[in-house]
């Protein structure tokens, strides 16, 4: 898919249900906490090995960073385009199955703005 290349903004952010996204969020939303590896396997559930080679890649990525055996998240790097989209995940599994997710046609009686432009534009030329 082609995309506008001077707005284009790649994402070094894990992908989605990966360990790497998983450990990411967690630190995200606790910013200020240091971490040991063994603390987050059993955080999150994921094998001792995993976490360990997760938090190397996230480091070579510039995402988190370590003082000795603590990692945290790298408040440079996390910039407002990382947040947004780790944001946007959390919104969306926090209304995972609501009225919304269950009707995917809720938005077929909404008032199509851009025709109302279009008819707004014509009214004023006349």
């Amino acid at each position: 898919m082609p995309v506008d290349f001077e707005n284009y903004r790649p994402t070094d952010l894990p992908d989605e249900n990966t360990n790497g996204r998983r450990i990411l969020e967690f630190l995200a939303a606790n910013p200020e906490t240091g971490y040991r590896a063994g603390e987050l396997t059993e955080e999150l559930e994921i094998p001792r090995g995993s976490v360990g080679t997760t938090l190397s890649r996230l480091e070579s990525r510039g995402l988190v960073r370590h003082k000795g055996q603590y990692w945290a998240i790298n408040p440079e790097a996390y910039d407002a385009h990382t947040a947004s989209v780790v944001g946007l995940q959390t919104v969306a599994e926090q209304f995972e199955g609501d009225y919304y997710d269950q009707n995917s046609d809720w938005d077929a009686e909404l008032l199509d703005l851009d025709d109302q432009e279009t008819d707004n534009e014509s009214s004023e030329k006349q």
